[in-house]
Formats: C-alpha cells, structure tokens, sequence
C-alpha cells in the first residue's frame, strides 16, 4: 500500500513539473536571450556598465576594501598589463578571445568563469554578446553619462505617422516600435482637464470651469486650457509645494527643543518667483547667491533664505563649531542632491566609492557656503520663547511698508514687522579638509572649486557663491539642467526618465530615454530656462495625453510602464489629497501667503513628543480658528520633531534633510485618515449641508456630488451602488436620529439648519467618494 502511495506521489510530482514547464515555470533553454537583437553599436554607459557593476565590482571595482585583483571601472587598468600575468590584459581592443575578461566569462572551467559560480551571479547570453561585440567595436570607455554634456538630437523617424504630437512623442514611440509595443489611444477631455488642473495647480477643477472649458471645441482648446491653469495664482503655490521638500523648509529649528523660526515669508517669495515665472537660472542664483549680486535687492536677498533653511540647535551646551560646520554641510549636501542629483555626502568623510569625486571636491564645494558669519549656537530654546521676533543672525528685516510696496508679495496683515534669515559673506574663512569629516581635525586647506570629471570652475568665475551659481547655470555644466527637467518629468508622470531623480550618478537608474531627457534639457535652456515652457512643451505631448488604462499586452511587456505607452496611475501627496478634499467641498480659503497656520491635530501631540519639557514656545499644539483651518496644505505649520501627521501618513517627509523624491507606500493608516480624519469628515459634514440647503427635495444628490467630487458623470453601476448606500443610511439614521445629529456635529465650520438624517446620509455618502481610489489618484 505504501509503495503505491509513494508511486502516485512520484506521479503527481511529475505531472506538477511537466505542467510547470510548459506555463514558463523554469527556463531552461540556454538560448532563451539569444535571439534579442543586439544594438547597432555598444554603448558602454548604457549597455555595458551595468553588466560590470552588477556583476564585476565586488571584485574588480572602486572599492580598495573588497577587491581582489586587477580594476575594470577605470580605462587605463582594463587596458593594463596583469602584473601577475605578463603578457595577459583584462581587455585588448578589438581583440575579444585575446581579452582574459571575455575568455573567463564564456569559460566552461568553474575554476576559470567569471563571476565565480560561488558568487550566485551569472550572465546571460545576451549580456555575453553585449561584450563581445563591445570589444570588438573597440571597447571604449566614456565619462559617466551624466558627465557628459547634453545634445539636442533630431526626434527619430518612427514607422507610424498618425500619432504624436511634437518631438517628445517621437522619442516614446521609437522605443515602443522597438519592443512592438503601441501607444494607447487619448484620454478623455474631462480626464485630460482633471489631469492637467491637478498637475499645474495642484487643485480639481472645478464644475464651471470643466463646463466652460468642454464648450470650446477648437484644436487649441487644450492649449488654452493649459494657459489658463498656467496663469492662475495656484500655480506657484503648487510648484513650491515640490520646492519646499528640495529646500527642507520648516517653521521650526529642529533638534532636541525644535523651537520657532520665522522663514514664511521666504516662502512667500517662492511662490513669487513661480508666479512671475522667473526663470530657472535666475530662480537658483538668486537662493544661492542673491545677496552677491550687483546692487542686490531686497527681493534677492530675501531668496537666499534658501541656504538658512536647514536645521539650527537651540540647545544649551553645544560645540560651537561642530554644529557651524553642520550648516554648511547641509548646505553643499542640499545642493549636491537638490540641484545636481548627485550623492555629494558620500564624499564627505573619504572618497566617493562610485562617483569621479574625491573627498577634496567636497570641502572645494563646502568652501562656497564656508564664509557666512553665523554661531552654531545663537540662543537657546529658553531666550528664543520670550523673543517676538524669531531670526538668528545674519537676517534681514521687513516691514509692514515693505510689504505693501517693493515685497507687496509677502502677505504681512497680521505682522508688523519680522525678520528673516538670509546669507551674507562677511567673514572670510580658510577651509579645510577635514579628515573622516570631523569639525576638529583639519588637514590641507581648499579653495572653492568643483570637480573637472563634471565641469571644471572657469578661472574667469568669483570665487564665491555667485560664482558657484554661475557654473551651475552654464549652458556647458551637465546636471543642472537635466536634473530639472527630469523632476518636472517626475511631477507629471510618477517617475522620472531617471526614476533616482535625487541620485544621476553611477549608483542612480539609468534613463529609460536617454536621447528625449538631453532634448529636453537642451531645449528648455534654449528657451530661457522656461519651467511654464518647459511644462506646456511635455502636456502637449500625445504621450501625457494618452488613456492611462493598463492594456493586457501592456502588463505583460511592461508592467512598470517604463516605457510610457500609457499615461501613469499615481497616489495625489497628502498635501493635494487634503487640498482637493477642502476645495470640492467649498471650504477651501484661497488666500496666498502669510504666517503658516495650524489645522485640526489629535490633542496632545506635541506634548508626548516634546523632548525638552516647557521650553520654547512650540510645546503645545492649538489649532487655528475660522478660515485659517481651511488654507491650502502649503501653508499648513510644519515642526521638524513632528510634521502634520496626516500629511506624515501620506510619505511626507519631515524636512530634516532635502528630499527630491518622496517615497509612495500603501498602509492601512492611509485609509484610516480618510474615513476618520476631522478635516475629511467635516469637508463631508459641509458639502451635503450645502447640498441638500440649496436644492432641499433634489432627488438626485449622489448624482450631484459624485460629479462635483470626481469631475465626471457616475456610471449606471456606480450609480446604484452609491444610491444604494444613500438610502440605507438615510433609512438607518431616520430611525436613529440622536446618531445623526452626534455625526453631523463634527468640525468647526458653521452648522447650516438641514434635516439630520438626510444630512448624516449624504454625509457619509460623500466620504465614500472621497475614499474612492479614483479620487486620490492622480491618472
């Protein structure tokens, strides 16, 4: 008997693998990438680099510590001759059997092949020929390929011609051809108006809007659409909303005590810029080195807050110099991956493993923010609680004068007067190396300079910040440009052509298109370094405007959508999933700049996690009252220790650092804030108020606010499963009114005299939709 149980085992056994093999299961055939079509030519950067890094240094790269043998990161030791081998070189142009690389990685011998088979790494066919045909095109090697400057090459010629709507769709089209792919067809208007209101203003169009802007039915309606979210005052703050994270802007010092510190108006001044749609270069000389300028103005000294934005101790008993030395450390840390996308920090202590800088480039960069005259340590958390004023020095004051003339755009009605923190070079410093980055063991002293493997400081240019500016906004620098439009990429689609939009170096992604990210970067300093251009340029394109439905054939071939043949699904931030609540519902105050503002928190907060007892003025959290509840997200007060929690649950960071790329997680917190959040329920509690006060025997609210929520018409399903949902409430709390009267009591805004039990109905109706995925997602 058990031997025939053991034999339908085996039987079974058998059956389950031969299935499995013939679903795909395992691949065994060592063919299975022959057949992929090799490039025309072998590029290093794209084809082969990433081989050897994934595969080859552990043992043979930039790392002293691990490796073992001869380096094939640099040119000159791949090309060198063994010394343990006379005779034998890693690569020999040309010559791939000739090549001790390529005869170890098609070695049948185990004690030969590479990567040892102990390693659990392995190449594949296609990786095999990609090196062979490499080194027989000569095996050249190449600066990393963001070092290299951009070129503006013509958009290729594609086989299909009735798609595409400007030159970046040539692009995408060439490389779905190449996977056989085709793009998806567009989007509806409704859709495309949503897309590009939440995209430009971070804000839902509203009902009139859509109705005027559908009734249009010329060929430059979308254009004009895209004109008239461009030109609207939530356009800036929707920009600087991204700005903010890059700048890690806070209303509090950070540390131990996190104490005030006034920088809002520095704020002001962003939303400003973006407004005027000052353009880019000018936009990061004036932060960086405004106050250098010829006859600088208020203005542009104001915007250098931008290098005072970072965290500042108020705690008693520092090292002066240590926590000096932190603030101008975070500043070149800010720029280097902020506006270069480079891991600057990586170098601070050593060199960079990976990329071409050393630990002298770094403190060449350090000596740029070295010469400002500050203190580690200003005051303490105790002195700055009886201070009126919140500002350490160097700052710049403003007054109520200034405010309604030269800086009319910072709003200073509730102000008299206030002072900002901004730069100043007023003490000339020597600076040094410091080994292993420590504040106290200084080595050789540096001049500002940058590294010659990205662009080298021309002679010509100040040793000084505005000097720094102007080798970042030349035309001939690699990364700047390419970082931004990347990041507006980003914005738009999800994810950017460099999806480690913070990271361009060797550890970075790769661009999916690398030809379309140097067109653009290209054109849009043509065009002035244009970010309202540059952003018309891309939602023009039939590639934002295609449906963003996944197509079967498209998850197979691509479920990553990297190569964007349809328009991209993402979650909205915490900051627009609040603003689009508060602005369906009516309740949003659209009033632009100002002091930054407190809306509803759960009670005792900031009491559990202050750490230093009473000190400071920021130990207890009180909400604001009337309007100030219902500003847009942007101006929401943001305390370093502990950030507005419900934006937190949505990945929001807490601005101790810069941040260019926040991260995108799914937890059941998220669903939590939006059934449970008191903002969320009282936006609920308002919009059937008003709903149900204006048409009080309407028949067909769930119709109503569905269209108002989602800016589209509900479907027959959609329709009956909400209208469902409507009645059963209504129905249940008919019978309980007391519970009616309880869930509608919720929020400060004030109670419009409407029946309970409808109310409570359409209330919660309402709240569904706004947990709908649709209605958090930006598609």
């Amino acid at each position: 008997m058990k031997q025939k149980i053991l034999i339908i085992s085996i039987l079974v056994g058998l059956i389950v693998v031969l299935y499995a093999f013939k679903k795909g299961a395992f691949h065994v055939s060592k063919d299975e990438y022959s057949s992929l079509k090799l490039p025309e030519i072998v590029d290093y950067n794209f084809h082969i680099k990433p081989i050897l890094s994934d595969n080859c240094y552990t043992c043979h790269g930039p790392d002293a510590n691990k490796r073992k043998g001869f380096r094939l990161d640099l040119e000159e030791t791949a090309f060198s001759e063994l010394a343990e081998s006379p005779g034998e070189f890693p690569i020999i142009s040309k010559d791939p059997h000739g090549s001790k690389v390529y005869r170890a990685i098609v070695s049948d011998d185990p004690d030969v092949l590479m990567p040892p088979p102990n390693s659990n790494l392995s190449l594949n066919s296609y990786e095999k020929n990609l090196i062979k045909k490499w080194i027989e095109q000569g095996a050249k090697f190449e600066k990393h390929w963001a070092y290299i400057p951009p070129k503006k090459n013509e958009a290729p010629e594609t086989d299909r011609t009735d798609w595409g709507q400007n030159e970046i769709d040539g692009f995408i089209l060439k490389k779905l051809e190449e996977n056989n792919l085709q793009p998806s067809e567009r989007a509806t208007d409704e859709t495309l108006i949503r897309r590009i209101s939440l995209d430009l203003t971070g804000l839902p169009p509203t009902q009139e809007q859509v109705r005027e802007l559908l009734s249009d039915n010329s060929e430059r309606n979308i254009s004009r659409i895209i004109d008239e979210f461009l030109n609207s005052p939530a356009y800036g703050e929707r920009m600087t909303q991204s700005w903010l994270d890059v700048a890690r802007y806070a209303d509090s010092h950070g540390y131990q005590d996190d104490s005030y510190r006034t920088m809002w108006p520095w704020r002001d001044w962003v939303i400003h810029a973006f407004n005027r749609n000052l353009p880019y270069d000018e936009f990061l000389t004036w932060q960086l080195a405004g106050d250098l300028l010829p006859n600088a103005t208020k203005e542009q000294i104001l915007a250098t807050g931008f290098n005072r934005n970072h965290p500042i101790t108020q705690e008693g008993g520092v090292i002066q110099e240590e926590y000096r030395t932190n603030y101008v450390l975070d500043r070149t840390n800010t720029l280097g991956k902020g506006i270069l996308g480079i891991t600057l920090e990586c170098a601070q202590c050593h060199d960079h493993k990976y990329d071409a800088i050393s630990q002298r480039n770094y403190f060449e960069f350090f000596a740029f923010f070295n010469q400002v005259d500050e203190k580690g340590l200003y005051r303490n958390a105790v002195e700055a609680k009886n201070e009126e004023i919140f500002a350490d020095p160097p700052f710049m004051e403003i007054s109520r004068e200034e405010s309604d003339g030269v800086l009319s755009f910072i709003n200073m009605e509730k102000t008299p007067e206030i002072k900002v923190m901004v730069m100043n070079d007023s003490a000339p410093k020597t600076t040094y190396i410091l080994d292993r980055g420590e504040y106290d063991q200084p080595a050789d002293s540096v001049r500002p300079a940058t590294p010659e493997g990205i662009y080298a400081f021309s002679e010509e240019l100040p040793k000084n910040r505005l000097g720094l500016a102007q080798w970042l906004t030349d035309t001939k620098n690699p990364l700047t440009a390419r970082v931004y439009v990347n990041r507006i990429w980003g914005m738009l689609f999800g994810k950017g052509i460099v999806e480690t939009s913070e990271d361009f170096g060797v550890q970075g992604s790769l661009p999916t298109h690398p030809e379309l990210l140097d067109w653009l970067a290209v054109d849009f300093m043509e065009h002035g370094w244009d970010t309202k251009y540059l952003l018309k340029k891309i939602l023009l394109s039939a590639t934002y405007q295609q449906k963003s439905e996944a197509r079967p054939d498209l998850k197979k071939a691509d479920p990553d959508n990297r190569l964007l043949a349809r328009a991209e699904r993402f979650r909205m931030s915490g900051e627009m999933i609040r603003d689009y609540t508060l602005a369906t519902s009516g309740l949003l105050n659209r009033d632009i700049g100002g002091p930054s503002v407190k809306p509803y928190q759960p009670a005792g907060l900031w009491e559990e996690t202050n750490a230093g007892g009473n000190r400071g003025i920021l130990t207890k959290y009180i909400p604001d009252e009337g309007n100030d509840l219902y500003r847009r997200s942007l101006y929401t007060f943001w305390k370093r220790t502990l950030p507005p929690p419900n934006m937190t649950i949505f990945d929001a960071p807490n601005r101790d650092l810069s941040e260019v790329r926040r991260q995108k997680t799914n937890t059941p917190l998220q669903a939590l804030v939006l059934q449970n959040d008191t903002q969320i329920l009282e936006a609920a509690r308002v919009l059937a108020q008003r709903m149900i006060k204006d048409k009080p025997n309407n028949q067909d609210y769930v119709t109503d606010v569905f269209e108002r929520i989602l800016i589209r018409a509900p479907k027959k399903e959609e329709l009956l499963t909400l209208g469902n949902y409507y009645h059963d409430m209504l129905e249940l709390y008919q019978n309980n009114i007391g519970d009616a009267e309880k869930l509608v009591a919720v929020g400060n805004y004030e109670q419009l005299d409407t029946d309970f039990a409808k109310t409570a109905a359409l209330m919660l109706t309402v709240q569904a939709i706004y947990n709908l995925d649709e209605t958090i997602t930006k598609e």
